[in-house]
C-alpha cells in the first residue's frame, strides 16, 4: 500500500526517520514494522509561532518498498547532437548552462564561450583575492565557470514560478549530482561547497553530446551583416551562429560593447547597500524564538526583511545562514562585497545584503553616461570603497547600532570575511541617499524582530552587484534583440532574472526561441 499524507510535526519528528515512522504508525493505526519507507516530497519550516512546526507532505509505503518509477524529479535522456545545426551560447553561467543544455535536448549543438577559467581552477584565483588582494578581471567571483552563482551559496528558492517550470530546473541539478534535498526544501539550496561539482557534470554532459566549451575565450564584439547578428569575435577568433549571450552581471565591457556597435541598450535599476553580518547563534534565537537557539535539529535560521523609506524599497538580499562575507571585485581597484554558505550551512555567522533600490535619474550627476548611467555610479561606489580601505581588499566595517546612532565603532568584532574588517564610517561616506535609508531601515527591522538591531552585528561595504545596471531589450513574442535579429539576450546579465534558477529558466526559453527562429523543421 503506498498512501500520501500532510504533516505538520515538530522538529525531532521531521528531522529524524525513526520518529517519523513511529508518528504515522500511530495516526494511521498501521504497525510501524509494517512501514518500509516514508519519502518525503516536499518539507518547509513554520517559525511564525513561538513552537516552531515542520510541514511535510510524505508518501508511505507500508508492506512494500519503493519502485524506480517512485524516484523523485525527472531525468532527462541528452543524446549526441550531430548535423550542422550550431548555435553560440556566450557565457557559462547558469543561463548560458542551462540554454546550452535545452539545445542539445532540441537537436542543436552549443558553441559554448566562457571568458573564465573552469569551475577548478578558478577556486585558485578566489583564493588569491582573499590571501593577498589580486584579482583576475577574467576570473573572480563573478567570472568563470558557473558565472557568479557558482560561489555565490547556490541557492535555489526563486519567485520565478509564472515565469516557467522551476521543478524542471531542480531536476536537472539533481540529475547532476545536486542533492534530492533541493527537490524536497521550500528554500532549496545546494552550497558553495558542492555546487562547482554539478556545474562540473553539466559541462561533461555538453561537451559528451557534441557540444563545444571554451574557457579564456572572451567576445569583444559582434558579428553584423544586414542588422542580424551573424556570430561573435574574441580577438583573432570568430564563431558563427545565431547568439545567446549570457555574460550575467557584471561583464561592463560587454554593455560598453554593445553601445559601441549601436545595440540598443537600457539602463535598469539596481540595489545598493551593504552586507550585514550577525551571530549565527543570535539569529537562530531570534528566528525560532528559543534562547537555545535552533538545537538538535532545526537547520542555521533565515530572515527576510523588507520595508519603505522616503519612497525606495529596502531590503535584505541573498540572505546566507551558517555562511561567510566574501570579496566580489571584479577588477583591480574595487572593493565589493557578497555572501556564500556550504551546504552544511555551519559557520559562526549569518550575512545578508542590506540594500537600497535605486532608479535611473536618482543620481542626476550620472545622467551624462545614459544608457550606462547606473553602471558608472555602481563603479564609482567600488572605486570609493576601495580607496576608503586604503586600497586594499581588508573592507571597511562598523557595528550596526553604530551606524544607526551615526557613532564611530571603537571596536570591531570576529568576522567571517577572509581578507579583514577595519574601522570605517560607512554612515558618513556613503551616499547620503543610501545610508539615511538604510538607517531607518534598520531600525524598522529591529522592531519587527527584536534583537536584530545589535552591535554584535556590523555593516561591511559595499554591497553592490545584487543585479544588472543595464536591459538589454527583446521582443516579448520570440527572446530576440528588441531590434537586431539573431541575438537573444539572456539572463541577469541581460536584466531578466535574479538568481540561479530563473537564469537557468530563461537560458532554457532563449534556446528554444532560437531554435523556433533558425532550425525549425
Amino acid at each position: 500500500m503506498i498512501k500520501e499524507l500532510q504533516l505538520r510535526v515538530a522538529p525531532n519528528v521531521a528531522y529524524n526517520e525513526i520518529e517519523t515512522k513511529i508518528y504515522v504508525s500511530t495516526i494511521e493505526d498501521v504497525d510501524v514494522n509494517r512501514i518500509r519507507k516514508i519519502q518525503i516530497l516536499k518539507r518547509s519550516i513554520d517559525a511564525r509561532q513561538r513552537k516552531v512546526m515542520v510541514n511535510l507532505k510524505v508518501r508511505v509505503f507500508v508492506d512494500e518498498f519503493p519502485s524506480e518509477s517512485d524516484r523523485l524529479g525527472t531525468v532527462i535522456d541528452y543524446k549526441p547532437v550531430t548535423g550542422d545545426k550550431t548555435a553560440i551560447v556566450v557565457g557559462a553561467g547558469p543561463g548560458g548552462l542551462f540554454a546550452s543544455l535545452r539545445l542539445i535536448e532540441l537537436g542543436v549543438k552549443p558553441i559554448l564561450l566562457e571568458r573564465g577559467k573552469n569551475v577548478v581552477e578558478r577556486a585558485a584565483d578566489l583564493a588569491r583575492i582573499s590571501r593577498d588582494g589580486t584579482i583576475d578581471p577574467n576570473s573572480n567571483y563573478c567570472f568563470g565557470e558557473g558565472g557568479a552563482g557558482a560561489y555565490s551559496d547556490g541557492k535555489l528558492y526563486t519567485r520565478s514560478k509564472k515565469r516557467g517550470n522551476v521543478d524542471r530546473i531542480l531536476s536537472i541539478l539533481h540529475q547532476h549530482g545536486a542533492s534530492e534535498d533541493i527537490l524536497v526544501d521550500a528554500h532549496p539550496h545546494i552550497g558553495t561547497d558542492k555546487l562547482p561539482k554539478v556545474i562540473e557534470n553539466i559541462r561533461k554532459t555538453i561537451i559528451g553530446c557534441g557540444g563545444e566549451v571554451y574557457f579564456s575565450t572572451c567576445v569583444d564584439g559582434l558579428i553584423i551583416e544586414d542588422n542580424t547578428v551573424k556570430g561573435v569575435t574574441c580577438g583573432d577568433l570568430q564563431f558563427e551562429g545565431p547568439v545567446v549571450l549570457a555574460t550575467g552581471h557584471s561583464a561592463r565591457d560587454v554593455y560598453e560593447m554593445l553601445k559601441r556597435s549601436g545595440i540598443l541598450i537600457e539602463p535598469k535599476g539596481i540595489a545598493v547597500g551593504v552586507r550585514l553580518e550577525h551571530p549565527q547563534q543570535l539569529i537562530d534565537k531570534i528566528q525560532y524564538h528559543s534562547p537555545n537557539g535552533r538545537g538538535k535539529y532545526l537547520p542555521a535560521a533565515e530572515y527576510s526583511f523588507v520595508t519603505q523609506v522616503d519612497g525606495r524599497g529596502v531590503y535584505s538580499f541573498c540572505m546566507c545562514p551558517g555562511g561567510f562575507v566574501v570579496p566580489a571585485a571584479s577588477a583591480p581597484g574595487q572593493l565589493v562585497v557578497n555572501g556564500m554558505s556550504p551546504s552544511s550551512r555551519s559557520t559562526k555567522w549569518s550575512n545578508s545584503g542590506m540594500v537600497v533600490e535605486i532608479h535611473p535619474g536618482d543620481f542626476p550627476e550620472y545622467d551624462k553616461y545614459g544608457e550606462l548611467s547606473l553602471m558608472r555610479f555602481q563603479e564609482d561606489l567600488e572605486k570609493k570603497c576601495f580607496e576608503q580601505a586604503k586600497c586594499s581588499q581588508k573592507a571597511g566595517a562598523q557595528r550596526m547600532k553604530d551606524f544607526v546612532d551615526g557613532k564611530p565603532s571603537e571596536t570591531l568584532p570576529a568576522t567571517s570575511f577572509a581578507p579583514g574588517i577595519q574601522l570605517s564610517r560607512l554612515d558618513l561616506w556613503l551616499p547620503k541617499f543610501i545610508s539615511r535609508r538604510l538607517r531607518e531601515g534598520f531600525k524598522k527591522f529591529g522592531k519587527m524582530s527584536a534583537g536584530f538591531l545589535t552591535n554584535e552585528a556590523i555593516v561591511i561595504g559595499v554591497e553592490t552587484r545584487t543585479s544588472s545596471p543595464v536591459r538589454i531589450p527583446r521582443n516579448r513574442e520570440d527572446m530576440s534583440h528588441a531590434e537586431v535579429e539573431g541575438l537573444y539576450p539572456c539572463g541577469e546579465g541581460a536584466g531578466y532574472a535574479g538568481g540561479i534558477v530563473s537564469a537557468a529558466i530563461d537560458g532554457e526559453k532563449c534556446a528554444e526561441a532560437l531554435v523556433a527562429k533558425y532550425f525549425a523543421d
